[in-house]
């Protein structure tokens, strides 16, 4: 990310808008907690990882801070792609029905986070084109 020591891992432009993608290895289950009172946390193997939730943030407004330059409606998504440990076949830890949302951001297997980047949207091929160079120069591979 410009002016900053953090990276952000992926950025992919589809039909349905630009997708900020955080992605992590851990092995256990991920698991959302929300409680009667309070904010919900984000448990992994029984660890609290909600600080991931703060650097997927700051990832996700300063992509936007760039898009709203040249489009304010284009819509920007925030997602934690959680891939399986290395060497190991085991899944990567969420669960493979139903999608695990917090504060607004999606936790996506690769598989499902495939079929989202794949629907349909109000994005054209030209504009996608466009919105990826201007991106890419915005935001250079380190």
């Amino acid at each position: 990310m410009p002016k900053s020591r953090g990276d952000i891992d992926h950025i992919a432009v589809a039909p349905s808008g630009v997708y900020v993608i955080d992605t992590k290895r851990y092995r256990g289950k991920v698991e959302v907690r929300k409680p009667l009172f309070g904010h919900p946390a984000l448990r992994i193997a029984g660890r609290d990882r909600t600080k991931l939730l703060a650097g997927l943030a700051r990832q996700v407004a300063a992509v936007n801070d760039t898009i709203g330059h040249l489009d304010p409606v284009i819509p920007v998504h925030g997602c934690l792609c959680f891939v399986a440990p290395r060497g190991l076949l085991a899944d990567s830890g969420i669960p493979p029905v139903r999608t695990l949302t917090i504060n607004g951001y999606d936790l996506l297997y690769p598989r499902r986070l495939a079929k989202r980047l794949n629907r349909a949207g109000p994005l054209t091929t030209a504009q996608a084109h466009g919105l990826h160079a201007n991106l890419a120069r915005s935001f250079p591979p380190a």
